[in-house]
């Protein structure tokens, strides 16, 4: 079962609970938010971040966490999945990276509508800003793409900017995909999945 903290934006005492967490349960999950104020012309307008990351695990295994691999070639069991959200103004940014995945591999990564489960499809589909856009709602302006390549420490990271926000409670979980995303959204199967409670 994962664990919610809660924190002021500040991050005080994170590297500690990290720690903690990374000796005491590796498939523990971890969510942070904050929030803030930004300074706009003609007024003030709400800012918040959220943080969450968990280790991931198997479906089934004895310590379940919110991260969970389907592919241990691919995203091994240990990997470190964390995404940083950041609204400001009605826009936002969405930051992943991750740890300990296959090195040199591509991969294809979007935010989905659900929360992860032990079945891959648990996650629903795409998040979609307009799920009725033209010529065709799959694309990175319309979705949240976060495809990288692994480096040679299986490393990555990827970083979208959209002048939109999530609707409220629809937006819930980030899906690492097989390959990079190609024509329509289609980046493969699912390899590994972090529930994320996306703030609007």
């Amino acid at each position: 079962m994962g664990v919610r903290n809660t924190g002021n934006g500040a991050g005080r005492g994170w590297s500690g609970r990290r720690a903690a967490a990374r000796v005491l349960a590796p498939a523990m999950a971890v969510v942070l938010a904050g929030t803030g104020v930004a300074h706009a012309l003609g007024g003030v307008e709400s800012a918040h971040w959220l943080r969450a990351w968990g280790y991931a695990v198997p479906p089934g295994h004895p310590a379940p966490g919110d991260a969970l691999t389907y592919d241990e070639e691919l995203v091994p069991a240990g990997a470190r999945i964390q995404v940083v959200q950041r609204v400001s103004g009605g826009a936002m940014t969405v930051e992943l990276e991750v740890r300990g995945v296959l090195p040199g591999h591509a991969f294809g990564a979007h935010v989905h509508q659900l929360p992860c489960g032990d079945d891959p499809a648990d996650s629903g589909p795409h998040y979609q800003h307009d799920p009725e856009a033209e010529p065709e709602p799959a694309n990175p302006h319309n979705e949240v793409w976060l495809d990288f390549t692994a480096d040679s420490a299986g490393r990555g990271t990827a970083l979208s900017r959209q002048p939109w926000v999530f609707r409220p409670g629809e937006a819930n979980s980030l899906v690492i995909h097989e390959h990079a995303t190609g024509h329509g959204g289609d980046a493969g199967g699912r390899v590994a999945c972090l529930t994320v409670g996306f703030t609007d």
